[in-house]
């Protein structure tokens, strides 16, 4: 009976082990991939606010590209801002000057689709896609998000 006891402890603690390392590798990819992604930067646009869009959203985010806050600004154009970015000159036209300078702009395919903005914002030159799994993999991957 103790020898069963003690097999039964030496395994208990050979599992411990094995799940504090495997936990520590963890942490340590977690580290990695949020080390990785400190110079990136995700902004998603959803308000119709032209104001906004004009005064802090657009600006923001071309200068976090231009002035070298961060190496990779991603640009997401989400519900009403769809139809804003389609429609509104003064905001393409900053679409453009931010896409130029290497800010990357991604539209969600079902809002563009749900405001009859789709083909618009392709001809635009946007990535137009389905944009829940590409969101969720940035939080995931602890990429910063801001939300406008």
């Amino acid at each position: 009976m103790k020898t069963i006891h003690l097999l039964m402890l030496g395994l208990i603690f050979t599992g411990l082990c094995l799940n504090t390392a495997q936990g520590h590798g963890n942490i340590h990819n977690v580290e990695e991939a949020a080390h990785e992604n400190e110079d990136k930067l995700v902004i998603l646009w959803t308000s119709d606010d032209p104001y906004l869009a004009e005064r802090m959203v657009l600006m923001y985010g071309h200068a976090a590209k231009t002035a070298g806050w961060f190496e990779e600004v991603t640009l997401i154009i989400w519900g009403p801002s769809a139809k804003l970015a389609a429609e509104n000159q003064p905001v393409r036209e900053k679409l453009f000057q931010m896409q130029e300078d290497g800010v990357q702009i991604e539209a969600c395919v079902v809002c563009a689709d749900a405001y009859e903005v789709t083909q618009a914002l392709q001809e635009l030159g946007f990535d137009v896609k389905p944009m829940g799994r590409p969101l969720s993999d940035y939080l995931k991957a602890g990429i910063k998000v801001l939300t406008f």
